[in-house]
């Protein structure tokens, strides 16, 4: 049913706290849970045995730090510290008889909680965790669950029907009756793990077309649980790729850009001429994510694209352009894009491992509409704004030129 009036609006902002509230959850639990792993692969956590008994699952906290250095997770000692100071507090890791509440550079035994069952899981985590094991479990099996599929004439990537999802939960034995599934449903939806493409819907058991908000596979840098969100770096929404999603009052959004030196060389790499004067002056904030109290770096590059275009030119029958419709479902960090220019804006850059890059986006490509909103007349402080205030799921249609 469509939710309408004052019901969509109060659901609208309950979903906008929970979804917010676990932003922040879902970035230390997912990072902390990539580095578990990783460090279970890498034979750093193992049993280990100290004054004649054994601690199973285990590491020493000095051994550690050498590992986050020597992988580049942290740059120093002191960074290394920190990181995991951030993961204990947040009870991801504790010491194993819990004499130290603070992360030490020596030889002490300290453990991952998940290892030792001691996680504490309040009803915020629980739903977080039961999403992303779900997640996890419906791209790691044959299935057709999550593909490309059509809803009101649109295409949406890696979306799932909410009546085939119910059958895989009870074929797979996750949920005992479809009512228990269906309410399983509305509680991913309502705390942000899942929504409706189009966000007119509540999970019902039905045709409709569902997506996760966020892909709980992305790659996150540990050196980002250090960075509060909104203090250090300029807000700025023609900051490359716009990742970062940060809490604020009156549950307003903005984003911040958390993106690695690298990756703008690599935006840079591509640029081959000026910007239209139309484009106006204003350039990118780059912030490398470093504990350097250093302010951010002002660079203002050239577009990427060769030349600018009129909108009559672009929407001409039988012209060099062709259309293409990308569904792009932000994650916990966003989108993974950044756009440039006027009257058209065109993609600037795209991050290669962000939700964007991954459906297909791709750079000097001219931006047409924005759900549904057409853009062709706007500059890319428009367009940018018009991004972040929306949706966590955003339809974009751009136009590129078609290859010789």
């Amino acid at each position: 049913m469509v939710l309408e009036g004052r019901a969509m609006d109060r659901i609208g902002t309950t979903m906008q706290k929970k979804a917010a509230e676990l932003e922040r959850l879902a970035e230390v639990l997912v990072t902390g849970e990539q580095l578990r792993l990783r460090l279970h692969e890498g034979k750093v956590i193992k049993d280990r045995r100290h004054h004649l008994r054994t601690y199973p699952n285990c590491f020493v906290a000095k051994e550690l730090i050498d590992w986050l250095i020597e992988h580049k997770e942290a740059s120093d000692r002191d960074t290394a510290i920190k990181i995991m100071q951030k993961l204990l507090d947040q009870s991801i890791v504790h010491h194993v008889c819990d004499e130290h509440r603070e992360f030490k550079d020596m030889k002490l035994l300290y453990r991952f909680r998940k290892d030792d069952g001691t996680f504490p899981l309040d009803s915020e985590a629980k739903v977080f965790m039961r999403g992303q094991r779900l997640y996890e479990k419906l791209m790691n099996t044959e299935n057709n669950l999550i593909q490309t599929r059509e809803e009101e004439g649109m295409a949406f990537e890696r979306a799932l029907v909410a009546s085939e999802f119910i059958d895989w939960l009870l074929q797979e034995a996750e949920m005992p009756t479809r009512e228990e599934a269906e309410q399983l449903g509305r509680r991913l939806l309502e705390h942000g793990i899942i929504q409706h493409v189009t966000n007119k819907h509540h999970f019902v058991d039905g045709p409709l077309l569902y997506q996760f908000r966020m892909n709980f596979r992305r790659r996150r840098r540990l050196i980002e649980l250090l960075h509060e969100r909104g203090r250090g770096i300029p807000e700025s929404h023609d900051s490359p790729f716009c990742l970062r999603k940060q809490h604020s009052d009156g549950g307003n959004t903005s984003f911040l850009s958390v993106s690695p030196t690298k990756e703008i060389k690599v935006a840079v790499g591509v640029r081959r001429s000026s910007m239209s004067s139309s484009c106006g002056s204003s350039g990118y904030y780059s912030s490398s994510p470093t504990l350097s109290s250093s302010p951010p770096v002002l660079c203002n590059p050239k577009s990427v694209v060769k030349r600018q275009v009129t909108p009559e030119e672009l929407l001409t029958p039988g012209g060099p352009f062709i259309k293409k419709i990308f569904t792009i479902v932000g994650d916990a960090v966003g989108w993974g894009f950044v756009v440039r220019g006027s009257k058209p804006c065109h993609i600037q850059a795209v991050d290669p491992g962000g939700p964007a890059a991954a459906v297909g986006m791709k750079v000097c490509q001219f931006v047409v509409s924005v759900n549904g909103l057409n853009v062709l007349c706007h500059d890319y402080r428009t367009v940018s704004n018009l991004i972040l205030t929306g949706p966590r799921t955003i339809v974009m249609e751009v136009m590129e030129e078609a290859a010789v």
